[in-house]
């Protein structure tokens, strides 16, 4: 399956960039899988990387719900607690939105991905072209900022003082997402 690419002036570029995020909207987004992805409301899962016992296990139960709901889950599944949430959200029927902090163009689709991507359940959704070809500090925050973006409702499992999360968590209330 190709790499798509939607500019700004493509009708399947999702209004909510433009709109929250002005011009600091990704100039084009690739997407690899299932486009009518991004017209299903979504739920933005963030955390922190480091995390308290308690939250992690709360954060799990809400996958779970998810899950059971059948709800649309965008995030960048990178930090440990939300890469077990995608674990478990891989076991229902949900769609689910994957925003890698780098490009997806030579990416290869996770064997545990596979049968949900090729189901049409799962988006990759990049705001990078090209480059990086690897995570870093830079594409992680720019990729949150495009995940915060896209989400009509966010869960932050936990926010370390100074970090990442906490700008991702300001942003989200300065544009009025709902915090579930």
């Amino acid at each position: 399956m190709a790499v798509l690419t939607l500019s700004l002036d493509d009708a399947r570029y999702p209004p909510n960039l433009r709109e929250r995020m002005g011009d600091d909207a990704p100039a084009q987004l690739a997407a690899l899988g299932n486009l009518d992805l991004l017209a299903l409301p979504k739920i933005g899962l963030f955390s922190s990387v480091r995390c308290p016992g308690h939250v992690i296990l709360t954060t799990y139960d809400q996958a779970a719900k998810w899950r059971d709901a059948g709800r649309c889950v965008i995030s960048g599944f990178h930090s440990p607690v939300e890469k077990e949430c995608l674990r478990i959200l891989l076991r229902g029927p949900q769609p689910i939105i994957i925003c890698p902090a780098r490009a997806i163009e030579a990416m290869r689709i996770p064997i545990e991905l596979r049968t949900a991507f090729d189901a049409g359940r799962v988006l990759y959704l990049s705001p990078f072209a090209k480059q990086p070809r690897r995570v870093t500090k830079e594409s992680a925050l720019r990729r949150n900022e495009t995940v915060a973006a896209l989400a009509d409702e966010a869960y932050v499992a936990h926010v370390a003082a100074g970090g990442q999360t906490a700008l991702i968590s300001k942003m989200l209330a300065q544009w009025g997402v709902l915090l579930v």
